[in-house]
């Protein structure tokens, strides 16, 4: 009792409880069983064949080429930490709204994507550009160089729409 003659409250328990995370996808390899998890791993492979493929051609018009490398990098990485959280478990021990994450990640690269898939498909419109190379006017871009860019603007679709499929199903678990 106190001085007051009210009762002492028990002193706060020292071990804090957090909400649980709140997530709709599996945690550990069954996240691979998912659509998610496949979209995911699609999303590392034909972003890895973007990046690959795009510095391969040399590069030829870094203004253009240089975003599509930043964002192809870029999400690969995010993308390769993004599964290794879901296949670690680590998902279920922070305390953080998954789904919106998953959201919120996958709107920014689809959106980035987006912009890189533009950009290269620019790059290789300018194909037949001819350049004035000091005493001869020769293509922009050499036949190799084309061909290497129009496989890398394919790939950087097929993420991009990779992306928008994952995009649409964060959206799904993220507004039920």
């Amino acid at each position: 009792m106190s001085a007051g003659g009210a009762p002492v409250p028990p002193p706060p328990n020292p071990a804090v409880s957090f909400p649980a995370p709140r997530i709709t996808l599996p945690a550990g390899p069954d996240i691979l069983r998912t659509y998610s998890g496949a979209f995911v791993c699609l999303e590392i492979l034909f972003g890895g064949l973007v990046w690959i493929l795009v510095a391969s051609s040399n590069v030829p018009l870094p203004l253009l080429q240089g975003w599509v490398m930043f964002v192809s990098v870029t999400a690969f990485i995010f993308s390769l930490l993004f599964l290794g959280v879901f296949l670690s478990g680590m998902v279920t021990q922070i305390d953080a709204n998954w789904n919106f994450l998953d959201f919120v990640y996958h709107f920014v690269v689809f959106v980035f994507y987006f912009g890189a898939f533009l950009l290269e498909a620019a790059t290789t419109s300018l194909h037949d550009l001819r350049c004035n190379t000091t005493m001869t006017v020769s293509p922009l871009l050499s036949d190799n160089q084309y061909n290497i860019n129009v496989a890398a603007t394919i790939f950087a679709f097929v993420t991009t729409a990779c992306y928008g499929c994952s995009l649409g199903l964060a959206l799904r678990r993220w507004r039920p």
